[in-house]
């Protein structure tokens, strides 16, 4: 089958949605689908564009035998509500024409990766002119966010964009989330329950597993062995509620035996750095490589996973399955009822959202118990390897389409899973031209 995958985000990026649409298309890809990719240069989390991209150029490269076409956008270094619209309408727009190359292709399906919404028209256009199916993949519920997280406020704008949301929503074949709580977000918009699909995010064990040793990651940061390891790692935004990690380091900032360690880039990196400032119980790391994600993941004792109240059910964290599958214990801020509680109450320890003292007593608790640790991070281990299998999203993908398309040929299903988190990040660029 012909599959178009349309969204903002790809990799070469390192995290978020753009390394799991990267593993998605790889995926199909190896299953003998014919995949192509219409997306823009690398530029998250760090807000600007990689090297060797371009901003205000169209490029093409070809990654795993995905072709790739990257449409230029605006990307502001210092994201805000009014300047996040124009960098996602800039991508909207300027990858139309990258769209219209895709018609004489003729896709049998388009895949549409939110964020961003922005992008729907023209992927519907697309599917319409074609005859392709309408697929709508959501990682994040953007305006959602825009508006619970304060980065938009007008209340005629927020019902303008909900009523167009929920008027573009219904137009799609299928529409996937990766909660079922985020599906329910979906049909509670408009869409017809019988067409969504829980299609979650994955994690591949054989890559991300624990390492029966002390990372190297310890000793090049100078941390004593005996100490026991606080490790936040991913995207430093706006919806993480990340300043709560600040305040519980500084809670902790008299124990000689516990240390923090701050991985990532973003937008509220600077933020972070600022409120550490003088507290010698923390390390910062830049975004690592993905050849050391494992190593990384496996300096943590504890991994914590703050999060918003305001964003409980709007994003599922999608550094959360590499935290699990490291075999570390979990630490996560999150509701009764929500996804991340439903994935952690039993393979973690929960705390509500922005609750300091309790992120705090939290990881006293665990850093001065060195059996519950490893009995959590082993359940975390087993959870990771039963229910955040590749194998397991692909097929239920794999099924969906050979169901929406009719294609008998899409019905194979693969006898193996592929390897995810093998080194397609940083991507190597096999062909590149500027058309």
């Amino acid at each position: 089958m012909k599959i178009l995958i349309y969204g903002l985000n790809y990799a070469p990026e390192l995290s978020g949605t753009g390394k799991y649409t990267a593993e998605m298309a790889q995926m199909l890809a190896e299953c003998g689908h014919e995949v192509r990719v219409v997306c823009a240069p690398p530029y998250y989390p760090e807000w600007k564009v990689a090297e060797g991209y371009s901003m205000w150029r169209y490029g093409r490269d070809t990654l795993r035998g995905v072709r790739i076409w990257r449409a230029p956008l605006w990307v502001p270094s210092q994201p805000s509500g009014l300047k996040r619209m124009v960098h996602l309408a800039s991508f909207a727009l300027a990858s139309l024409p990258l769209l219209a190359r895709q018609i004489a292709w003729r896709p049998g399906a388009v895949m549409l990766i939110a964020p961003t919404m922005a992008c729907a028209p023209g992927a519907l256009a697309l599917a319409r002119v074609t005859g392709a199916k309408a697929w709508l993949h959501i990682q994040d519920y953007e305006v959602d966010a825009a508006f619970d997280l304060g980065l938009l406020k007008s209340g005629r704008a927020a019902r303008l964009a909900y009523w167009i949301e929920r008027l573009v929503l219904k137009r799609f074949d299928v529409v996937s989330s990766i909660s079922n709580q985020m599906v329910g977000r979906a049909v509670s918009k408009g869409v017809d329950a019988s067409k969504t699909e829980f299609l979650p995010n994955w994690v591949d064990t054989r890559d991300i597993f624990p390492l029966g040793r002390v990372s190297e990651y310890r000793e090049a940061l100078g941390i004593p062995a005996s100490n026991t390891v606080v490790l936040y790692s991913g995207n430093m935004g706006a919806k993480q509620g990340i300043e709560t990690l600040a305040q519980a380091a500084a809670s902790l900032a008299s124990r000689d035996d516990i240390s923090f360690v701050f991985c990532g880039n973003g937008a509220a990196r600077d933020d972070l750095v600022k409120r550490c400032e003088g507290l010698r119980n923390c390390r910062f790391l830049p975004l690592q490589p993905a050849s050391s994600l494992n190593e990384l993941l496996n300096v943590a004792d504890i991994h914590v996973l703050p999060q918003r109240s305001d964003a409980a059910d709007l994003v599922m964290p999608s550094k959360l399955t590499g935290m699990l599958a490291s075999g570390g214990a979990v630490i996560a801020m999150a509701r009764a009822g929500t996804a991340l509680y439903e994935a952690v109450a039993n393979n973690g320890v929960t705390v509500l959202p922005e609750d300091t003292p309790a992120l705090v007593e939290a990881i006293a608790m665990l850093a001065g118990d060195t059996a519950r640790r490893a009995a959590i991070g082993a359940a975390g281990r087993r959870y990771a390897e039963t229910m955040l299998s590749p194998l397991s999203t692909l097929l239920t993908l794999d099924t969906r389409l050979a169901l929406l398309t009719g294609d008998d040929a899409t019905a194979a299903k693969p006898v193996a899973a592929p390897l995810t988190n093998a080194p397609i990040l940083p991507a190597r660029v096999e062909e590149s031209e500027v058309e």
